[in-house]
């Protein structure tokens, strides 16, 4: 096992040849147990990278990134911000789903540091070839991954940060987050203010960066 993916990725990567060497990644031991490599989804002129934790059940089944629950929570809130879905590229910071088994159900666990670093090297890639404007982290897992262990969600939401890693660069909770809480109420205002950190970056590609 390496210690990082570093060695599987392209040294002239495109998106297309990232996708294809992912596929045979075994930097750390998530492809064990998963199905398949969900690699990023999206074009590499695509303004905006949003970038999750892991794929989920639905996402390691069809071998694509948000296109389960959270992803359709996704595709609303992005609806609602106006920002055209197919103009984004999104992915994860970890690339195999990792789970537990509970009865016959296959429930998320949440992905180790040494899990995240092993992977960095394909987010990097898929960074260097899109080069987004703008630079989307989905919850605390890959907002840490990316920015930095002691980065907090719940102090930084929703605010441009300094970072050489996009121009724009913002962090918000992952949309599964939403569907965790514990009633309709909760639900909704919790939409209400993923919609509204989303609306940020709205703006910013709405006025070309």
């Amino acid at each position: 096992m390496s210690e990082t993916a570093a060695a599987w990725v392209p040294k002239s990567p495109t998106l297309a040849a990232l996708g294809k060497a992912a596929s045979g990644c075994r930097a750390c031991p998530l492809w064990e147990h998963g199905t398949q490599t969900v690699f990023g989804a999206g074009g590499r002129s695509s303004a905006a990278m949003f970038v999750g934790e892991q794929p989920g059940d639905r996402e390691d089944r069809e071998g694509a990134p948000f296109v389960g629950p959270a992803g359709r929570v996704l595709d609303e809130a992005l609806e609602l911000a106006g920002i055209d879905r197919q103009a984004v590229y999104v992915t994860n910071a970890v690339k195999h789903f990792k789970w537990e088994p509970r009865g016959k159900r296959r429930i998320h666990a949440k992905p180790s540091w040494s899990e995240l670093t092993a992977c960095r090297p394909w987010l990097e890639a898929e960074l260097a070839v899109v080069r987004p404007n703008v630079l989307v982290c989905l919850g605390a897992t890959a907002a840490q991954s990316l920015l930095g262990r002691q980065f907090r969600v719940t102090k930084q939401r929703g605010e441009w940060l300094d970072s050489d890693l996009a121009e724009h660069v913002t962090a918000t909770i992952h949309p599964s987050a939403i569907l965790r809480q514990r009633d309709d109420d909760s639900r909704h205002e919790e939409m209400t203010r993923f919609v509204g950190d989303l609306k940020l970056v709205a703006s910013v590609l709405q006025a070309g960066g």
